[in-house]
């Protein structure tokens, strides 16, 4: 019995000494790996915002002169309004109670102050430029670009697709390199990098300015839309 018992006992020490070697093994044989690839690509949305803003003393004043030059910016943008390249919406609109100081009352309520905007966006860039030249009643705000929905899919999985490839070439050359023949990947991780807006820097155009119909001198210009891949290998002979 004694024999036996020693030959089992032996035969688990061996089995858990190939156990403890197996993990150890597997951690020499890993080879964590990454790759990358970028692309340009032209902006194809422009988002133009309008403003306005108006003072007086009494509040259902300054809502109706900022009702009247949105109405009047509205009625201009509709007539070239088409879905999908220019599109418009009202933005935010806005009353403020104004104070003022007054050394023997304290803070005392002057007038009121308030906001308008209007916002067009689409793919008619050169539309909505000269659009921003024929309202008068506005003055630009802001002016931003991005990609469009179908244009940031299609980039994006065409520099993922890049990506991977480079990381399952880095792959197979590392294995040779390091005496192996091939590799199995353990784990994979993809990402992408697409910068969704960028507001060009815009001076304020009055609305009163000469030469007001002309169109708004913009660039688009380009994105850099990247993607990574990072992962781990096991290096197999």
């Amino acid at each position: 019995m004694k024999w036996n018992q020693l030959a089992v006992f032996g035969a688990v020490l061996a089995c858990q000494s190939l156990m403890a070697q197996a993990p150890e093994q597997q951690r020499r044989e890993m080879l964590n790996l990454s790759a990358n690839a970028s692309a340009e690509v032209a902006r194809d949305i422009m988002q133009l915002t309008l403003s306005t803003t108006r003072e007086g003393a009494d509040a259902a004043q300054v809502q109706g002169k900022l009702k009247q030059a949105l109405e009047q910016a509205l009625e201009q943008a509709k007539k070239v309004a088409k879905p999908g390249q220019i599109e418009v919406q009202t933005g935010n609109f806005s009353l403020t109670p104004v104070y003022r100081t007054d050394t023997k009352a304290g803070m005392q309520m002057s007038g009121w102050t308030g906001s308008a905007e209007l916002i067009v966006h689409g793919r008619d860039v050169a539309g909505i430029s000269q659009l921003a030249g024929r309202i008068q009643s506005l003055t630009v705000g802001r002016v931003a670009f991005s990609l469009s929905r179908e244009a940031r899919e299609q980039i994006e999985g065409d520099v993922a697709a890049q990506a991977i490839a480079r990381f399952r070439a880095k792959a197979a050359d590392f294995a040779r390199q390091f005496g192996f023949k091939t590799y199995r990947v353990v784990e994979v991780s993809v990402q992408s990098d697409v910068p969704q807006v960028h507001h060009a820097p815009m001076m304020m155009r009055s609305a009163k300015m000469s030469g007001a119909e002309e169109a708004l001198p913009v660039e688009a210009g380009k994105t850099l839309v990247s993607a990574s891949v990072s992962g781990s290998i096991q290096l197999l002979p």
